[in-house]
């Protein structure tokens, strides 16, 4: 079993006891995501009554989960990914938990709880089903420019170098939150950010976004924050993080698209 270390002390709603339930809890493999570009599995986590602080992303996946007292999540084993030319093999996993630490950090909330753990298949990571509201047109949600939510997830794709945030990765949930997933392709050192969400590329970040930033740039200084990402990032990836960082305080602008690099991922759904 690896061990999740936080940047943060435990919280009231419960968001620790979630990633200890992920983190500890026997996975019984239910299914596969035959889309999903690499081995992504299905699974459930018998409570046994331990989610009674779970947060409000955990009592959504209970609710809808397959049956009263599991919890669903997604568990993406290192020996199922698929090689990639620009990241290097075996580190995606590690890439999506430091997504979570980042998002938790800055208060942005926009990934569902993420541990890294052993499973069936070996190490790997353990996400947290979100049951997204399949009420929400999730185009039209793309293309929004008055969602505080949507802004805060473009505002972290910036941070984290997201390569790959198509429309299908939005998963808003029916109390008005919006959570994201598949962040395996983020974090790499070049400027690579491809995403749905350039509505407002060049535009003055808000107030939410600085003091969120600010946050970051405040906890990589100090240390324990660079600490924990660095058993899932290299050196030089957790440094450009700190640059991206140091630059949006800086210009205090949304980022323009990359010259040299498509855009919008493709499919952008």
């Amino acid at each position: 079993m690896l061990e999740q270390k936080r940047s943060a002390p435990d919280d009231d709603d419960g968001e620790q006891a979630t990633l200890d339930l992920l983190a500890g809890g026997k996975l019984e493999i239910e299914g596969r995501l035959v889309d999903a570009s690499n081995a992504t599995l299905y699974c459930t986590i018998n409570s046994a009554g331990r989610d009674a602080r779970l947060p409000r992303a955990a009592k959504n996946a209970k609710a809808t989960g397959p049956a009263p007292g599991q919890v669903a999540c997604v568990y993406k084993p290192i020996a199922g990914e698929r090689p990639l030319w620009d990241f290097p093999m075996g580190t995606l996993a590690g890439r999506e938990v430091a997504a979570y630490v980042v998002s938790r950090a800055a208060g942005w909330d926009v990934v569902p709880p993420t541990v890294m753990r052993d499973g069936p298949f070996g190490p790997g990571m353990c996400q947290l089903w979100i049951d997204h509201d399949a009420d929400v047109d999730l185009i039209a949600l793309s293309r929004r420019t008055d969602h505080a939510g949507l802004r805060d997830m473009a505002v972290f794709d910036a941070v984290v170098n997201n390569a790959d945030r198509k429309i299908g990765h939005l998963l808003p949930v029916a109390d008005g939150h919006l959570y994201g997933c598949d962040h395996g392709v983020c974090f790499a050192e070049d400027y690579k950010l491809r995403t749905v969400l350039w509505q407002w590329r060049g535009k003055t970040l808000p107030r939410r976004s600085l003091e969120a930033l600010r946050r970051l740039d405040t906890q990589l200084s100090e240390g324990a924050l660079e600490a924990e990402l660095s058993s899932l990032l290299t050196a030089s990836e957790i440094a450009a993080t700190k640059i991206r960082i140091e630059t949006l305080l800086k210009h205090r602008v949304h980022p323009y698209p990359p010259s040299d690099w498509p855009a919008v991922p493709w499919p952008p759904v």
